[in-house]
């Protein structure tokens, strides 16, 4: 309430405030009520409302806030061993299994001479059909006692040696867990907002798109089991899935790639990743926002050549909204003013504003222009010190 009284203060800045003071009055709640604190948990409703809160601080700013604390509750389940886990060396070398055609008599016969042959023996069956399974070192003297007492048929043969090997290579254990981020930054300042975030950063941008070895090396040095892919480029995106495929065939990471265009596709995007949805939730939420975030950006232009706008000479300021020219101008706060109003011809709530190299002023115009002309809108500004491009810009 002291905030919201406060002159100037806008929605986000009240949302900002309440979830900060929700999370840290959630965190008191196991001293405040002994059932809490023996369970290890905090109060279920309070939860819920910080989820709330979070979420509107989320849209209104375009960061995702740290998670609010939920307990140290931990329930310990009991796994079942693995297959084949009671195998080992030191017993018989060899399964032998068959299935026999004999007369009942001949079955007490077959059990006693099986029996001095090895452990583990089974016999069943009746009316001349009997399944026989026996583990033994002398695999033909097992045949040899199927033969006398009938028709053995069927016959398999496992040596335990190679099973007990397959089964310790199956249960090898692995230190990939969690999941992280991989997000390809096209400056130092997105760079900054990236990691803040949590996620882990190959360098890129025009002119040094990361190659599929860098990005592969960063999903396999990350030690996730579960890796979100951001792109953040068109061009890069089959480099990405690649690095993905091939980081997947060593069985012990899941990779997702998610198409994003545009480095501020990437910052809608990582701002609902949330760790505690499941992998795929994570991906479909993640991707989601991504795809709707519609994206433009401000260059100059290097050479002489024919546009979607028309011919632009060297020095011209471009405007580009989804990967195409379609404004060329002289004054930058113009083109910057164009590509805005375009995109929230579509509509909007939140306008995210990043500045590029020396792009400082033009962010800063830009943002004053929007709050003045569109004051019910929302308005974010970054450093991302990306070059060539000296604004970005997204609508959501």
């Amino acid at each position: 309430m002291t905030r919201a009284a406060e002159p100037g203060a806008r929605a986000r800045d009240v949302f900002t405030a309440a979830a900060g003071a929700g999370r840290e009055a959630l965190a008191r709640t196991p001293s405040q009520l002994k059932v809490l604190a023996d369970a290890g948990v905090v109060d279920a409703g309070g939860r819920g409302l910080c989820v709330v809160l979070d979420a509107a601080e989320t849209v209104t700013t375009g960061r995702r806030p740290p998670p609010a604390p939920a307990g140290v509750h931990r329930i310990p389940v009991r796994l079942p061993a693995a297959a084949g886990a009671d195998l080992s060396p030191d017993g018989p070398s060899y399964e032998v299994m068959y299935l026999l055609d004999a007369e009942d008599s001949a079955i007490p016969v077959l059990k006693k001479a099986l029996a001095g042959l090895g452990d583990s023996l089974v016999v069943v069956g009746s009316e001349r059909l009997w399944n026989v399974h026996v583990h033994v070192d002398d695999v033909g003297a097992a045949i040899e006692a199927g033969i006398e007492a009938g028709r053995p048929y069927r016959v398999r043969v496992t040596h335990f040696a190679e099973q007990v090997a397959e089964n310790r290579e199956s249960r090898r254990p692995t230190t990939r867990s969690g999941r992280k981020v991989v997000v390809v930054a096209a400056g130092p300042g997105l760079a900054a907002l990236f990691e803040e975030a949590g996620a882990v950063v190959v360098p890129g941008g025009p002119g040094r798109r990361p190659s599929t070895g860098q990005i592969l090396e960063a999903i396999v040095a990350c030690g996730a089991a579960e890796v979100v892919v951001l792109p953040n480029d068109a061009d890069s995106i089959r480099v990405a899935e690649i690095a993905a495929r091939t980081a997947e065939e060593s069985g012990e990471v899941r990779v997702e790639v998610i198409a994003s265009q545009a480095q501020v596709q990437g910052l809608a995007a990582i701002a609902v990743h949330e760790p505690g949805r499941t992998f795929d939730q994570d991906v479909r939420e993640m991707t989601a926002t991504a795809r709707h975030a519609r994206h433009g950006a401000v260059t100059v232009a290097a050479k002489q050549a024919m546009t979607m706008a028309g011919p632009c000479e060297p020095g011209d300021v471009l405007g580009v909204i989804a990967g195409d020219f379609v404004i060329v101008g002289q004054d930058a706060h113009a083109v910057a003013v164009g590509v805005v109003e375009r995109l929230l011809g579509g509509g909007g709530e939140l306008v995210t504003i990043v500045s590029g190299a020396g792009g400082e002023d033009l962010a800063a115009s830009t943002a004053a222009y929007v709050e003045t002309t569109h004051p019910t809108i929302d308005v974010t500004v970054h450093d991302g010190g990306q070059e060539r491009y000296p604004l970005l810009v997204s609508v959501e």
